[in-house]
C-alpha cells in the first residue's frame, strides 16, 4: 500500500492539470437557450420574490397527491419546470474558480486513496493510468446522469459531461501514472 502523503504531488499535479484543461474546453456554450420571453419571465419571477433555492413547477409535496386529476393536469398543461434561483447579482467568476479548484483537489485527494489502496509502490504507468482514469472517470463524469435522467436535463448536455470526465479522468490518470511513488 501506498501512503496518502507520498501522493501529495501527484495530487496537486493532477488538479491543477483537469483546472487547466477545463478552461480549454469550449463546446458547453450552447448548453442554455434563451426563452422567446424572457423579459416576461424574469418579471413573473421576480414579482413573486423566490429565494435562491431549486425549485420544481409543478411542485408535489408527497408522491401520492401524483395521483390527482388536478396534478396531473398541470403536467399536461405545462411548463414542467426545473430552476435553480440564484442570489441576485453579478456573477463573480472568481468565487466560482476557487470553488472549482477546491472541487477538483477533494476529488484528486479521493482518487489517490482507491489508488493507494489497489496499488502498490512501483507500479507500472499502465497499471496506474488504467485504476486512476477508471475512477477518475466515475466521480467526474458519472454525476452527469442523474439530471438527464430525473430533472430534463437535455441529453447532449450529459453527453458533453460524460465526454469531460472521461478527458479529466484520462488527465488524472496520466499525472498518477507518470508521478506515481517507484
Amino acid at each position: 500500500m501506498v501512503s496518502l502523503g507520498s501522493l501529495l504531488i501527484p495530487i496537486l499535479v493532477s488538479a491543477v492539470l483537469v483546472f487547466a484543461v477545463s478552461a480549454i474546453i469550449q463546446y458547453h456554450n450552447k448548453d442554455y437557450t434563451r426563452l422567446p420571453n424572457e423579459d416576461a419571465v424574469r418579471a413573473a419571477i421576480r414579482a413573486g420574490n423566490p429565494p435562491p433555492a431549486q425549485y420544481i413547477i409543478p411542485y408535489c409535496s408527497d408522491m401520492k397527491d401524483m395521483e390527482k386529476p388536478e396534478m396531473k393536469q398541470k403536467y399536461i398543461d405545462g411548463p414542467v419546470v426545473v430552476m435553480n434561483v440564484m442570489k441576485p447579482g453579478v456573477p463573480q467568476m472568481s468565487r466560482y474558480l476557487i470553488q472549482w479548484f477546491i472541487f477538483v483537489l477533494v476529488v484528486s485527494f479521493f482518487i489517490a486513496y482507491v489508488a493507494a489502496h489497489c496499488l502498490p509502490q512501483g507500479a507500472v504507468y499502465l497499471r496506474v493510468f488504467q485504476v486512476v482514469g477508471a475512477v477518475g472517470f466515475l466521480a467526474y463524469g458519472a454525476g452527469q446522469v442523474p439530471s438527464s435522467i430525473w430533472m430534463g436535463q437535455p441529453w447532449p448536455i450529459a453527453w458533453k459531461g460524460l465526454l469531460d470526465g472521461l478527458i479529466y479522468g484520462l488527465v488524472t490518470a496520466g499525472a498518477f501514472g507518470w508521478l506515481w511513488p517507484r
